[in-house]
């Protein structure tokens, strides 16, 4: 049996965030609090910003130091992440810190409070009738297994597991900034490659390949868009380049490894699908999803939460199932969906005044420009291969996770050891 000791004695520190609510600016330094706190991550999606003076008040108490573990002490107790760089641009609220300012009994804690051994204390030390949170006191005295150095290799196995994944998130966002990037140019800036035959009809070959507004492309006024758009281009709506997918499925009769994508899952507003679960948990009835397919989280909270989904599965009633009405639309489809311009439309005409909605029939109304067909055909040759290789991604990090998942608890146990070994 491990000896414990308190936290208090293990870590340098243990303290919590501030406990006031600094006004929110539109320019600063991120608060982050507990919902931040997902999946072993700091989710700064929805984070919101503070001045310069509320946050220099707020170190004053509560800074963050490299090798410190953040706990999320209410709403999702428990919730936890390792900082490991050396520097910190964020202020906390409503976040416990466990400081050890230490490499190697940082990773030992944060892997430990990962575990179910220590889920279950947690479970059993939450106060609260409605929103459940654990007081700093009860931190301060968590009990923490002392380290035993023959398991460290094991923890340093689980932390290699996570810096793999923590790579693939990385690179995730670079090809997912890539096909942002290309959209904007293409489709709000319209700088395009011009064509050789657009260039013709400026007298102007030399400009084939070169961006097409920026070169004096032909720009003809739209009265139903109020602006202008390139020669040759039409007007559509969202209606013209998918459907809403509703093909309902009783899991009882999927495949219990079929994925699962609840809300909890889909991300805000990246391209790519973080998580998911087998579909053997799910009882009610759900929406069939297919690859290609835009999830869009359908409550008033979570408009921001959409995702691409590169394989087939079902999903949560809560999620529209946007699906392309042509493959030419495949890449368009995604890119309009994750645009500002789209989120904030869709924010505006909820329906339902209890729980406002997303609503298909005022969505579909959505307008757009659209290009001729060659240059959806170059857009889904240039994105279409980035969204490929961020699933791929994914669907290893997601194979990552189970095999952490799994090793985890026999290693902080003693079960299976990691040997190390000398050349």
């Amino acid at each position: 049996m491990i000896k414990t000791i308190s936290a208090s004695e293990f870590c340098h520190r243990v303290f919590d965030g501030t406990h006031a609510t600094p006004k929110p600016v539109s320019e600063g330094r991120p608060l982050v609090t507990s919902k931040n706190i997902v999946g072993g991550r700091l989710d700064l999606g929805d984070v919101y910003n503070i001045s310069q003076s509320d946050y220099e008040e707020i170190q004053r108490r509560s800074y963050v130091s490299q090798w410190d573990v953040l706990f999320s002490m209410i709403g999702s107790v428990g919730e936890v992440y390792l900082e490991r760089n050396p520097h910190i641009e964020y202020a906390i609220k409503n976040v416990g810190v466990f400081s050890c300012l230490d490499e190697q009994r940082a990773k030992w804690l944060y892997y430990f409070l990962k575990s179910p051994i220590a889920k279950r204390i947690i479970k059993n030390q939450m106060s609260g009738a409605v929103q459940k949170f654990l007081g700093l006191g009860t931190l301060r005295a968590f009990p923490i297994p002392e380290i035993v150095s023959d398991r460290l290799p094991g923890i340093e196995l689980l932390h290699n597991l996570d810096a793999k994944i923590e790579l693939n998130n990385r690179n995730n966002a670079e090809l997912e900034g890539m096909a942002k990037l290309l959209y904007d140019y293409w489709f709000v800036q319209f700088d395009f490659p011009m064509t050789a035959a657009q260039a013709a009809a400026l007298g102007k070959p030399h400009l084939t390949g070169h961006p097409y507004r920026a070169s004096g492309g032909k720009m003809i006024y739209n009265e139903t868009l109020k602006r202008d758009i390139p020669e040759g281009w039409t007007v559509g709506t969202l209606n013209d380049i998918c459907q809403s997918a509703r093909d309902s499925v009783d899991p009882v009769n999927v495949d219990p490894d079929t994925p699962y994508v609840g809300l909890e899952h889909v991300p805000r507003r990246q391209f790519f699908l973080d998580a998911w679960e087998s579909a053997a948990s799910v009882k009610s009835l759900k929406s069939r999803f297919i690859k290609g397919d835009v999830l869009f989280g359908k409550l008033r909270p979570y408009f921001h939460k959409v995702v691409r989904v590169e394989m087939e599965g079902i999903c949560t009633s809560e999620l529209l199932v946007l699906r392309p009405r042509h493959l030419k639309f495949e890449a368009l489809l995604g890119s309009v969906v994750f645009s500002d311009q789209f989120v904030e439309s869709t924010s505006k005409q909820w329906g339902g005044a209890q729980m406002p909605r997303a609503d298909w029939s005022r969505m579909k109304a959505f307008q757009l420009p659209l290009p001729p067909d060659a240059l959806l055909k170059d857009f889904n040759a240039f994105v279409l291969p980035l969204w490929k290789l961020g699933g791929a991604n994914n669907q290893q990090n997601q194979e990552l996770t189970q095999l952490r998942d799994w090793l985890l608890p026999m290693l902080m146990n003693g079960q299976v050891t990691v040997g190390t070994h000398e050349r």
